[in-house]
């Protein structure tokens, strides 16, 4: 079992930034691969980022693609992600969410573990 638990949304001024965290615990091999996605009301949800723990590889939807950045602490288990030049179409919950390898790590993969989501509010 992984535990996951987010901080750090909340409401920002377009053009603005926010970072959230992302503290993981629990079986290690299941959260090699830590994904973030969010899904606004009436919407599908959506991939943002992913990132391989082991090697560093991030993977970014276009979207958010050059104004979002996902890191990694190995040592904390926390996942960060760096949101910069923030849109109101931004606005959404946002969830961390981790799964193992066995089919790669990338934002199509099955992620069977999830946070609770934080929610990050954009105004225009």
């Amino acid at each position: 079992q992984v535990q996951l638990v987010e901080s750090g949304g909340g409401s920002v001024q377009a053009g603005g930034s926010l970072r959230l965290s992302c503290a993981a615990s629990g079986d290690t091999y299941s959260r090699y691969c830590m994904g973030w996605f969010r899904q606004a009301p009436g919407k599908e949800r959506e991939g943002v980022a992913a990132m391989h723990r082991l090697t560093g590889t991030a993977y970014y939807s276009d979207s958010v693609k050059g104004r979002f950045t996902i890191s990694r602490d190995n040592a904390k288990n926390t996942v960060t992600l760096q949101m910069d030049s923030l849109k109101p179409e931004d606005t959404a919950m946002y969830y961390c969410a981790a799964a193992g390898l066995s089919r790669g790590c990338h934002l199509g993969v099955n992620f069977p573990y999830w946070g609770q989501g934080t929610q990050v509010t954009v105004s225009s």
